[in-house]
Order: C-alpha cells, then structure tokens, then sequence
C-alpha cells in the first residue's frame, strides 16, 4: 500500500525485455531482494539490488495495463516505498495497481507556477472518479478538479511540477491511472445491494468495469 506522496525522481538505467532496472538513491536505500516500489504508480517487486541500481521484473499484465514498457534509458520515474502502519497518509489510499492507462489531452499553465493538467479516460473508469475525489497519476496523489465527459482534470501546484515526472509531460503523453480503492468497493457494495445486473454490470464476477457489446461488463484484473 502506498499514498501517492513520490519521495523521489529516479531514472530509468535500462529495459532489456521485461527487465527493468531504474536508479534510485532514496527510494531503493536498503531495499532488499522481494520488497516492493512503486514505480510511476505501478507497484513492482524488486528482484535484483545492486548499490543504487534496482531491477525489477515486468509481468505481461503489467505490460499490457501500463505504460511501463514505454520507457527509456534516462527517463525519469516517480518512485514511493511502501507505506507502513505508522506512516503519515500525506495522500490517499493507493494499491498501486494501475487500472489503465490516460492520455494527456492539455497542460495549461496558471499564474504562481502551477499548471492545470486534463487527461482523457477510459468510459469504464470514469464511474469511480467525481469532482474533489481521489486519483493517482503516475503514482501522484491528486484530487479531481473536473469531470468534463471522458476528460479529467487536477490542479498541480509548482512542487508537484518540480518534484515529479508531470512537470514534463506534454499532450499525447500515457499516464498511469489509479482510481479510488474506496470508490471501487462502494460500486461492488451497490452492485449487490440493488441486485444484479440493476447498474448495468453482470453479477458474480470480480474486479474491473469495462465496455462490451454495448454495455458495461465485469472482468478480473
């Protein structure tokens, strides 16, 4: 579990295949063998340690859910460790299980150094994000502006700007998405409150809402 809070700006070393190996002086300080970092939101396990060099392994699911494989030497990543039960929730509630991927659609600067930052979304994850709620963007804990049809927008003030890898993205750009953990059980709590199939989801399975044949279905993530 994490909460959003990047504690550092690493940098991508190399990806051979789904080998990822990023460097990172805090984030990977004493991280052993089997702990895990979230690595622009994706939560990944560490499978090599070599002084500030960390690897981790991609699996076909993080493959296909992020945008992880996209990256390239030298670029840089935001990187969190673990929350632990005496730390402070600077954020919010983050798994950091990506549930998909969102494309910058406009970064319109603000006056103080701050910038508006609006993404398109997938239809089957706009349900779970409301205007002052929670979402994670590459890891980056942020609270909703807007919701404006398929497009979301959060307010970054010049830190987060400074601090993480959104100070340098630009339209086109994929982002990670997390959407509220909280957000996703209230969804499945109604879902069985008012009886299958009653909020236009199919009954009996798990996981996350998605659009098919013209209506919307659940799958296993």
């Amino acid at each position: 579990m994490f909460t959003g809070i990047v504690e550092e700006l690493g940098a991508v070393v190399a990806r051979d295949g789904t080998r990822l190996r990023i460097r990172s002086v805090v984030a990977g300080t004493g991280a052993a063998v089997g702990e895990s970092i979230a690595v622009n939101g994706t939560c990944l396990t560490v499978v090599a340690a070599d002084g500030d060099t960390l690897s981790f392994d991609l699996s076909e699911e993080t493959i296909a859910r992020t945008a992880l494989a996209r990256l390239s030497p030298g670029d840089p990543v935001n990187l969190e460790r673990p929350a632990t039960l005496v730390t402070r929730l600077g954020g919010h509630l983050v798994q950091g299980h990506v549930d998909g991927v969102a494309e910058v659609i406009a970064v319109r600067p603000e006056a103080g150094g701050g910038a508006r930052l609006a993404v398109r979304l997938a239809n089957d994850l706009l349900g779970f994000v409301v205007t002052k709620g929670s979402v994670a963007l590459d890891g980056v804990s942020l609270t909703v502006a807007a919701v404006r049809g398929d497009e979301v927008e959060v307010a970054l003030i010049p830190h987060t700007l400074a601090a993480t890898t959104l100070g340098g993205v630009g339209v086109g750009d994929p982002l990670n998405v997390e959407v509220d953990v909280v957000a996703k059980y209230v969804v499945r709590h109604m879902e069985h409150a008012v009886g299958p199939g009653a909020l236009g989801h199919d009954d009996g399975e798990t996981g996350h809402p998605r659009e098919r044949r013209g209506r919307t279905a659940w799958t296993s993530a």
